[in-house]
């Protein structure tokens, strides 16, 4: 009896951490400078230089918690982190916390959305667009 109620507190122990790495794999990934340097381009070591740094490709949403358009895309954006989970990332990029990083890319207007495919430039986007529009440039920028 003793082994079973230790077992059966082990798994109710586990299960919530299991559950949320699983549930981790199909967010949107919250991204400061130091992991934009190590994940994206080290900006610093090679400036003036593109060379993506990430095992997939991705979207990076440049936002602000006060922006009603930023907040429209926001469960579009989670979906798609769902629908497209293991072929590419979806990085926030908080313009208010994370100023260096909007200045690098002449973020002027939020949202504004970068999409980065595994080899060549990168291709920005202004304005909430809606799921279709973010379903085509997958399919024809980061995936094709």
């Amino acid at each position: 009896m003793r082994k079973y109620l230790l077992g059966l507190c082990l798994f109710i122990l586990m299960a919530p951490i299991t559950a949320q790495k699983d549930a981790g794999s199909a967010k949107t990934i919250a991204m400061d400078k130091e992991m934009f340097m190590e994940r994206i381009v080290n900006y610093q070591a090679n400036p003036g230089e593109w060379n993506y740094l990430g095992n997939k490709p991705c979207i990076i949403d440049f936002y602000a918690d006060w922006c009603g358009p930023c907040r429209r895309i926001a469960p579009i954006l989670e979906e798609l982190a769902e629908q497209y989970a293991g072929k590419i990332y979806i990085y926030k990029v908080n313009t208010d916390k994370q100023k260096e990083l909007a200045s690098l890319f002449n973020v002027t207007s939020i949202p504004m959305l970068l999409f980065v495919p595994m080899s060549g430039q990168p291709q920005m986007a202004k304005g909430a667009l809606s799921k279709e529009q973010f379903e085509e440039a997958i399919k024809n920028v980061l995936l094709k």
